[in-house]
């Protein structure tokens, strides 16, 4: 930790011992809880769990606390989705808000988590997807990133 203190000194960088969370991956039988850090004198705080570039990150490297994150996240926009086309908006500025605010959403850091995202939090992604592209919006919607296609997509 002192090299680390170091060599933000000496590049002119900043830690903000505040901000600054520790969270250990060890998935031995017999782990023994790690000794605390300090920071510039500053104790660090021990997490299960924290959000990353709005991802979150679990002690255990499972990925339910994220997806039920993105699935809210993609309920309440929803909402909005719901209210635009209340107002009878043309198809394609519901779709323009469909694909840039709902599947950026969706789709932040899927590299990272899908591939090891339980198939219920697939499904629940899925089911969202479905529901945002409904009747109004499916035939102007392009199609789906493979990782979010149904099992429907290879037939």
């Amino acid at each position: 930790m002192d090299h680390l203190v170091t060599w933000c000194r000496d590049n002119h960088l900043e830690l903000n011992a505040l901000k600054t969370v520790e969270m250990v991956v060890d998935f031995r039988k017999n782990a023994a809880p790690p000794p605390p850090i300090t920071l510039c004198d500053s104790p660090v705080t021990a997490v299960e769990s924290f959000r990353f570039l709005c991802t979150i990150i679990a002690q255990d490297l499972k990925w339910e606390q994220n997806s039920s994150s993105l699935i809210k996240k993609a309920e309440q926009i929803m909402f909005f989705l719901r209210q635009l086309k209340k107002f009878n908006l043309p198809k394609t500025m519901m779709v323009n808000f469909y694909t840039s605010i709902m599947e950026s959403i969706l789709t932040s850091s899927i590299t990272i988590w899908y591939a090891a995202a339980t198939a219920k939090d697939k499904g629940r992604l899925q089911r969202v997807i479905r529901s945002a592209e409904g009747d109004r919006l499916q035939s102007a919607i392009p199609p789906r990133p493979a990782g979010l296609q149904g099992p429907e997509a290879g037939r």
